[in-house]
């Protein structure tokens, strides 16, 4: 077990955080990165409290790790925050870590997620959203840099971003963008961050949904940090055009075809 800030408060084994990468932050793949002692997300805005509550349960039933509930909120989704107030209440009861992206940190979100139990998360793209969402009573941040593939708040590189907003909270910082690697893992704990989070090199996972597509491709999407993004959306085309190659399962090393699923859209 690798402890960090992150690690002591979430309770997990390791310090990594899987992204809820869209259509392939499945409850499977949460579920496995839980049982391998990381925090698994999904991605809970698309349900009702009905379906979420039969979504989180049933994760409970299969893992005794650590996971959590992603709400991407910018205003072109999200007009009105009172509109999710009850699926945030309701995810709040559920799972560990409740998480939000994309908009200005707000503090009644926060206290609805302490009210129901859980920890509270933001994912930022400036060192002045980071402090924002210290203050609204955010338990840990998220730093994403410009490296990040998907929907990027980040502005500037990520070390330059973590350097800054480890500097101005106390709360534990996770880095996000371009993590591919162990090396990489190691690198940002080195800096100061008391873990990652990851997105892109889940793709690899049976359970994210069941990419047929070499190693090779998967390789430059994880580690070729200074495109990620553009590799992101052009890859992600690649990837449905592949019809047969190796897959390799990143959390349990286990190999076989599967069926190409639609593209995925982002990495929130």
């Amino acid at each position: 077990m690798l402890k960090t800030g992150f690690t002591d408060l979430t309770g997990c084994k390791v310090p990594i955080q899987q992204a809820a990468i869209g259509g392939l932050a499945r409850p499977q793949l949460a579920t496995a990165v839980s049982d391998a002692g990381g925090l698994g997300m999904v991605y809970a805005g698309s349900f009702d409290p009905n379906q979420m509550t039969e979504v989180f349960e049933n994760m409970r039933r299969r893992t005794s790790g650590v996971f959590g509930a992603n709400f991407l909120i910018p205003e072109a989704f999200v007009s009105d925050l009172n509109e999710i107030h009850e699926q945030v209440e309701t995810a709040s009861k559920l799972v560990k870590v409740v998480e939000f992206f994309y908009r200005q940190p707000d503090p009644s979100l926060v206290d609805l997620v302490h009210k129901g139990g859980a920890l509270a998360s933001w994912q930022v793209g400036s060192n002045e959203e980071a402090v924002a969402a210290a203050d609204a009573g955010c338990d840990m941040i998220v730093a994403q840099g410009v490296e990040a593939g998907g929907h990027v708040r980040g502005k500037v590189s990520l070390l330059t971003l973590l350097s800054q907003v480890l500097d101005s909270v106390k709360v534990p910082v996770l880095a996000a963008g371009g993590i591919g690697s162990g090396r990489a893992l190691a690198a940002v704990l080195a800096a100061g961050a008391s873990g990652v989070r990851v997105g892109t090199r889940f793709i690899a996972a049976t359970e994210a949904g069941g990419y047929r597509c070499d190693r090779g491709l998967l390789r430059r999407l994880a580690q070729r940090t200074s495109q990620s993004a553009s590799l992101l959306h052009r890859g992600g085309s690649e990837l449905q055009r592949q019809r047969c190659g190796t897959q390799e399962t990143h959390l349990n090393r286990r190999n076989g075809p599967c069926e190409a699923p639609r593209v995925f859209h982002h990495d929130q």
